[in-house]
């Protein structure tokens, strides 16, 4: 009688365990995935955006951008994450952390797939609000939020979260432009946003690490 081949469940302490070998190890709901050290176009466009929402963060008391999130005994690394820092005088942990308000990962071939099934299912069920999946090669953001329809954004976006007086909009490719004026600045004209349906299916590479 053939056995039922069983996949181990990884734990956080289990991967922390793993060498310090410059990968990146992250567990969603027991899956471990490794993903190598990133691009410098992926860092690039990570650095490019992160300039663009910092002053809006700071001037919006949103918090700040941070790097870890824990939920549900999984432990993930979000290329950007914006969330407010524990309650004042508090030493928290990552398990007892405020949810973040935005989450954005940036497309690699290692990750495609992750982030557009495991990590976006985890990112919903923590109740993040919103969450943006930056695609490189199309030079798109896909805008996911709970119980809408998924949105392509092309090319400006509007990120409105809640409490904040005025959104920010900003033009999508300046952070894949390599003008540097472009790259340098935040666009305000009126977000335009497509439908998911209007672009074809995103590809998903087979390859991953797991």
């Amino acid at each position: 009688m053939r056995m039922a081949t069983q996949t181990k469940q990884w734990t956080i302490e289990e991967a922390h365990s793993l060498p310090d070998d410059g990968n990146k190890y992250e567990v969603v709901r027991g899956e471990l995935f490794v993903t190598p050290p990133p691009s410098d176009d992926h860092e690039t466009i990570t650095a490019r955006l992160t300039r663009i929402l910092d002053p809006f963060v700071a001037a919006n008391a949103l918090g700040m951008v941070y790097a870890v999130m824990r939920f549900e005994r999984s432990e993930v690394e979000p290329d950007l994450m914006v969330r407010q820092p524990h309650p004042r005088g508090r030493r928290g942990s990552w398990d007892d952390a405020p949810t973040p308000a935005l989450i954005v990962e940036v497309l690699s071939p290692s990750t495609r797939r992750r982030d557009h099934e495991q990590k976006r299912q985890l990112y919903l069920d923590a109740g993040v609000p919103e969450y943006w999946i930056i695609d490189p090669d199309a030079e798109c953001i896909r805008v996911v939020r709970p119980e809408r329809p998924d949105e392509v954004v092309s090319d400006e976006i509007t990120w409105a979260p809640t409490g904040v007086a005025e959104p920010l909009r900003f033009a999508v490719r300046s952070f894949f432009s390599t003008d540097r004026d472009l790259a340098c600045r935040s666009p305000c004209v009126r977000t335009a946003i497509r439908p998911c349906s209007a672009m074809s299916n995103p590809g998903i590479s087979p390859a991953e690490s797991s």
